[in-house]
């Protein structure tokens, strides 16, 4: 075991401009058109099977994990069409307590769980962290919860930036994350199941059964995790030499022009991540984008108030979000294609105040389910955009990039925490604190958005003012 170790840590002090000398030598200088970045368009035959390669590999992997991550996150939403308050005697805010103590712990934990992903082998690391499940004593269990899920998600986005470029990040990030808007709306239907079948068998209600039965499919799913999720470019077992090589020298030519090669500690990480005044902005934006989002854990009982009996409205949950996930994609794809985010946020973030408003307007059924079409199309558009966007503006060190993943998805975390005190069961049925709020923080979000491009701009112009050669540029 010790020898396998030191084989790594061999690969992991490869010289990088021996590797990147080899891989130049054998390849014609690539003279094609750059964009407003100076990142060229990827046509290298060898790079391409590359990163195919890696999809197959990689993305299968994260997403069903992360799609279990989410379903067992959520299933508290569909627990609770089937009797759980009463079962519980809980009254009141008390099942919005539970909702926003998950928070609590996933925020705690998020920032000190990336700081450590950058030191430790992060595909072991992460796939750990499905090996959750809560069926007892709800809100000690939901904080624990939160604790245990916290390194999923960013440590994910993490692992997809240091094997994907600046154009590329995007898209898979929009494919990571709709694996969590299927969750959500395919809980429904996994809920309506075993509602319909289980409920009362041995004796054990059907909510219980829903938390037993998915949290036995993720522990299966986190042992396959543990051997196929990679660490790095070149440590990654499934790849070959060449390979390795190869996928490490295109994430190098891929970096912004005030890089630092130089391995710092994961503190010194931390205070070049605090002391960017982007990060702060990157963090609102996501605050706020999630806040408009907090309607996740309440979906089912907006859905109800369409009038439909529980199996019905556990079914009508699911195609809003198969829309929501489409959307994402082509988001994240459209995104990275053109290497443009501020105008992909505002679309997205526009069609779903439109849907807000339109659900806060009226209680006719047709029209209100209509909306629950638009809003989580055009919120859940443009999560990947939001990370992918900081991922490649604030990566000059791979230990600053971990913690500002961190760091922004612990912002927008926060929104979760009080969004669920904004969805009352006294305000039932029109929703309208919840539904007006979150078009408010949509639109706080785009002007995040543009605030942040301004800040890009002026700092592009002062890179090209002082470099005359060919550097690579913030997108934005």
């Amino acid at each position: 075991m010790a020898s396998i170790k030191e084989n790594r840590t061999s690969k992991d002090d490869y010289n990088v401009k021996h590797v990147n000398s080899v891989l130049e030598d054998e390849k014609p200088v690539n003279t094609e058109e750059r964009d407003y970045t100076g990142t060229a368009k990827k046509t290298d035959p060898e790079e391409i099977r590359l990163v195919k390669k890696l999809d197959l590999w990689i993305m299968p992997c994260l997403c069903v994990m992360y799609f279990l991550n989410y379903v067992d996150r959520n299933a508290i939403a569909q627990a609770r069409l089937n009797n759980l308050e009463e079962d519980l005697n809980m009254t009141g805010t008390q099942f919005n307590t539970t909702v926003s103590i998950l928070f609590v712990g996933y925020v705690l934990m998020q920032v000190p769980s990336n700081m450590l992903i950058t030191k430790v082998r992060p595909g072991m690391y992460m796939s750990c962290t499905a090996l959750v499940k809560s069926y007892a004593g709800l809100v000690v269990c939901r904080f624990f919860l939160g604790i245990t899920e916290a390194p999923f998600y960013p440590g994910a986005t993490y692992i997809l930036s240091i094997f994907y470029t600046r154009k590329e990040v995007a898209s898979r990030i929009a494919l990571l994350y709709c694996a969590q808007i299927l969750a959500t709306g395919f809980s429904g239907l996994i809920a309506a199941g075993i509602f319909a079948g289980m409920d009362g068998v041995s004796g054990i209600a059907g909510w219980r059964w829903l938390f037993i039965l998915e949290g036995i499919a993720t522990a299966v799913v986190s042992v396959v995790g543990f051997w196929l999720l990679p660490n790095t470019p070149l440590t990654t077992r499934w790849l070959t030499e060449r390979e390795r090589e190869l996928a490490h020298s295109r994430m190098e030519k891929d970096k912004l022009s005030d890089s630092d090669d130089q391995p710092v500690s994961a503190w010194e990480g931390l205070k070049q991540a605090c002391g960017d005044k982007r990060t702060w902005l990157f963090c609102l934006m996501q605050n706020f984008h999630l806040s408009a989002c907090s309607f996740n854990s309440f979906f089912p009982t907006v859905v109800k108030t369409l009038g439909f009996n529980t199996t019905i409205t556990l079914v009508m949950t699911c195609p809003p979000f198969i829309f929501a996930g489409a959307t994402g994609i082509f988001f994240g794809w459209s995104s990275g294609r053109l290497h443009e985010r501020t105008w992909h946020i505002t679309a997205g973030l526009s069609i779903a105040i439109a849907g807000f408003v339109l659900a806060a307007a009226t209680l006719n059924t047709a029209a209100r389910y209509v909306a629950c079409f638009i809003f989580p199309m055009g919120a859940y558009a443009v999560n990947s955009v939001i990370i992918g966007w900081a991922a490649s503006t604030l990566s000059q060190t791979k230990e600053k990039k971990a913690v500002v993943l961190a760091m922004t998805n612990v912002g927008g975390q926060i929104g979760y925490i009080y969004g669920a005190y904004l969805w009352p069961k006294s305000d039932d049925p029109r929703y309208a604190i919840g539904f007006g709020a979150s078009a408010g923080f949509a639109l706080c979000s785009i002007l995040c958005a543009w605030w942040i491009r301004v800040l890009l701009i002026r700092e592009n112009r002062r890179i090209r003012a002082s470099n005359s050669e060919q550097v690579n540029l913030y997108g934005y």
